[in-house]
């Protein structure tokens, strides 16, 4: 009895030649085709941050400056809120607020200091 193949098994014991493909015109000033691929374009590696270290800790000098940077810059804000006419209300009103904080303490220890008077 003849052995029975898959489909899978009958294409590969009895393969085909690859068909012929058609040749395609040149033009007079074309390159002729190569087998080699195009060279891979250079990725540029990115530049080593100096304030890091290798292993991507950032280093003692890197800190301060960003820490110094950002007081700089709210120091300047401060300064740029206080020169607007709110900036300057919201300090007049503090001030006001300080002054009768003040007033109002001075009150306290006089009524404290009286009564300690009447005590004696």
């Amino acid at each position: 009895m003849p052995e029975e193949t898959s489909g899978a098994d009958a294409l590969t014991d009895n393969p085909l030649p690859p068909e012929p493909t058609p040749a395609e015109p040149v033009a007079a000033n074309a390159h002729p085709v190569t087998s080699e691929p195009p060279p891979a374009p250079q990725i540029p590696t990115p530049a080593v941050d100096p304030g890091y270290t290798a292993g991507g800790v950032p280093t003692f000098d890197s800190v301060r400056e960003k820490i110094e940077t950002r007081y700089g810059t709210s120091l300047g804000a401060a300064e740029l809120d206080a020169e607007t006419p709110e900036g300057r209300s919201a300090e007049e009103q503090y001030e006001a607020r300080h002054k009768a904080a003040a007033e109002r303490l001075a009150q306290i220890r006089a009524s404290m200091h009286n009564q300690e008077q009447d005590d004696a």
